[in-house]
């Protein structure tokens, strides 16, 4: 999610969960191939397993950018074909790009051929008038010939025209039997389902019908969630650390951060849900709101932690 999945929003994630895949932000090729690499590509080894999400519609640019992220470790590449912002149809690249699915299995292929990772698209069930379950199913048809096998589905569909980024993430109702029929559609394919999955029993309610399920708004306004995913999802035993194991883990990389001239906050925004529904949430929110962008070392978190009882580590957000 852009401006969200950064690799400090990362780093913190994975305190939470130590199996689930991760995802970067979008990133374009432009921006890897002309910009800051460290800045769009950079991340820490601990995030892993990670997969980097790119956006463009040149294949050998998209090439390029899959080859020099295999380089530097990543374990998975992501087309993103859903995005609708205005930004991306400016580029010919994110949802636009369903109404070319020619195009993408040109991207997928040439990415495929630079590459040994798994190369993998994220599409929308429709754009504009090509909302049919059909046009979905020809979509997808045409893409898996350039040889990805896993498909993220949003279950909803993108107006390109009349409705803001945010009003596509929620406006268009969502259409969870139409991936359910694209994996019986499809069975050799890895379909997983993608768009208002809130919780982890709404996650495994859907793991009965599709192959995986993609969590994203929920898991970054409510992260607690992610602590349950490893032993109701991934059947390891593990005790779950508590809220406050997360944050007081978290106060190395915030100093090793500051230590290098950075502001805290870039750190310390990405943990102001982590007490969503508990008592002295609103306080913690407030003091690191307030103080995270002035700190100088991380005894703001400490601090933070004083508005917050400390609890079981078996509960864990459902």
């Amino acid at each position: 999610m852009m401006d969200c999945t950064d690799r400090h929003y990362r780093f913190f994630a994975r305190l939470l969960t130590r199996h689930t895949l991760l995802y970067t932000e979008m990133v374009t090729t432009p921006a890897i191939l002309r910009g800051n690499r460290e800045r769009y590509l950079g991340f820490d080894l601990r995030e892993k397993p990670l997969a980097l999400q790119l956006g463009g519609d040149d294949p050998a640019a998209l090439a390029e950018c899959a080859h020099i992220a295999e380089d530097m470790g990543y374990d998975e590449i992501n087309l993103n074909v859903g995005c609708p912002s205005d930004r991306v149809q400016g580029g010919n690249f994110g949802v636009c790009l369903m109404k070319q699915p020619e195009r993408v299995a040109e991207c997928v292929a040439a990415m495929r051929s630079r590459v040994e990772l798994p190369v993998t698209v994220k599409h929308r069930i429709g754009v504009d008038d090509l909302d049919r379950y059909e046009d979905m199913a020809r979509f997808v048809e045409i893409v898996r010939r350039s040889g990805s096998d896993r498909f993220s589905v949003h279950a909803r569909k993108a107006w390109l025209k009349g409705l803001s980024p945010k009003e596509n993430r929620t406006v268009p109702p969502l259409r969870y039997d139409d991936v359910y029929r694209l994996k019986q559609a499809f069975p050799e394919l890895r379909i997983e389902l993608n768009g208002g999955v809130l919780t982890l029993d709404a996650t495994e309610e859907h793991l009965r019908r599709v192959d995986g399920v993609m969590i994203g708004r929920a898991a970054y306004d409510n992260p607690y969630l992610l602590a349950g995913a490893d032993r109701r999802l991934f059947g390891d035993d593990a005790t779950a650390p508590t809220r406050h194991q997360v944050v007081k883990q978290m106060m190395p990389y915030l100093e090793a951060f500051l230590a290098e001239g950075y502001k805290g906050h870039h750190v310390t925004r990405h943990l102001l849900g982590l007490f969503t529904g508990l008592p002295g949430a609103r306080a913690y929110r407030r003091q690191l709101s307030v103080e995270g962008p002035r700190a100088t070392d991380a005894r703001v978190l400490l601090d933070a932690l004083q508005h917050v009882p400390d609890e079981s580590p078996v509960e864990t957000a459902g």
